[in-house]
């Protein structure tokens, strides 16, 4: 194929995007319905569990947001400058880097009326990188457009590279950007078009001008938030979709590649899109269905006289693995007498005795193995 025609920003009709409705209408639908439920049993929740589910929710697409790019980022201090922002209660851990990244995801959700422009997106492109000479092993333009070189998706060896992408040329990059951003603040307008479809046209345009030295996976992931906050018409996130992606992340690799060097058919990154954003939106019902069944766990073992060791376990385990998709944030498989000990900060025996006694007050369930493998997890409430 030749160059003139291998990548879809190179169509002469760029970027008039065109899909098929049959194969999104089911999808649409789904989306929608569990949009609606979602937002209904926020609605019937009280004020101060939806600021903590709001808080934990923005957490999670902050934290994967970053681990899509291979980045991992302390949470605690990521947490403690969103709780901050939310008028929680904060550890002051903050460090430049989570202020940074709390103020975009926050100017990208609460400020959902504000229009996109050029400025706004160069402000967040230096929340990104407040110092960007600790963060990449290379310098990067900061807050300004990319340079004349070439801007490519590259894998294998260096003698015999594999370009997945390569993203418009630096010339004429601005007037690629002004048609975005007019058609983001039109568009929301449009009564032909769908909220959701509008928000997975914004996430694949943007990130395939690529307009950015580093950092485009993160703002297009910030301006699909802002789209999804503009169709809901509120500022208050309970769901991440950047953890749904961090989950799928080959797919979402594989599906870009696959549309950008396609027509302008959109229609199967369309799907994809959708199919992700309906999980998002499931995974957030059952986190609240979670909150629920924590609420009347503690009900049930109001009277049972734990001790404070006892109780801060508890709460890990009813709390449950806030990010699944990195394990290591929680004890999603149960916890171990071993983990209890350094959890609880108690000894050994200490640690043995508390698990009988939460076994015996049918607070703990012993999962299948024996010795030092056995494990223990919430015996939640009918």
């Amino acid at each position: 194929m030749e160059q003139s025609k291998k990548w879809i920003w190179q169509h002469p009709k760029w970027p008039s995007f065109s899909w098929y409705v049959e194969p999104l209408a089911p999808l649409l639908r789904s989306c929608t319905q569990a949009q609606g439920q979602l937002l209904g049993m926020i609605g019937a929740s009280g004020p101060d569990a939806n600021v903590e589910r709001e808080l934990d929710a923005l957490l999670q697409n902050v934290i994967t947001s970053s681990a899509i790019e291979g980045e991992q980022l302390n949470v605690e201090s990521v947490r403690s400058s969103l709780a901050k922002r939310l008028g929680l209660a904060s550890d002051e851990r903050m460090t430049a880097r989570s202020e940074g990244l709390a103020e975009l995801m926050l100017d990208a959700t609460q400020q959902y009326d504000a229009p996109l422009t050029s400025e706004r997106l160069m402000h967040w492109h230096r929340l990104l990188f407040p110092e960007p000479s600790a963060l990449t092993a290379y310098p990067i333009q900061v807050g300004t457009l990319r340079g004349p070189e070439p801007m490519q998706v590259v894998s294998g060896r260096i003698d015999r590279p594999v370009v997945h992408f390569e993203a418009p040329a630096r010339e004429g990059l601005e007037q690629k950007l002004d048609d975005f951003f007019y058609w983001f603040n039109s568009s929301r307008a449009d009564p032909t078009l769908d909220p959701l479809i509008r928000a997975g046209i914004a996430h694949f345009w943007f990130v395939t001008l690529h307009p950015f030295d580093d950092g485009n996976g993160r703002l297009t992931r910030a301006i699909t938030d802002l789209a999804m906050a503009q169709g809901e018409h509120q500022a208050i996130r309970f769901y991440a979709m950047s953890a749904s992606i961090l989950a799928r992340r080959q797919d979402y690799y594989r599906i870009l590649e696959a549309t950008q060097r396609g027509g302008l058919n959109i229609t199967e990154w369309l799907v994809w899109f959708l199919q992700t954003l309906l999980h998002t939106f499931e995974q957030a019902i059952q986190r609240i269905d979670r909150d629920l069944a924590k609420a009347r766990f503690w009900q049930a073992h109001r009277d049972d006289g734990l001790s404070p060791e006892q109780t801060k376990v508890l709460n890990r385990l009813l709390n449950g693995n806030l990010l699944p998709e990195m394990p290591e944030a929680g004890f999603a498989a149960g916890i171990s007498a071993a983990q209890y000990q350094g959890v609880a900060k108690v000894s050994k025996a200490t640690a043995t005795r508390h698990l009988a006694d939460l076994l015996e007050k049918d607070c703990l369930l012993k999962l299948p193995g024996g010795g030092r493998s056995t494990r223990y997890q919430i015996n939640w409430p009918d």
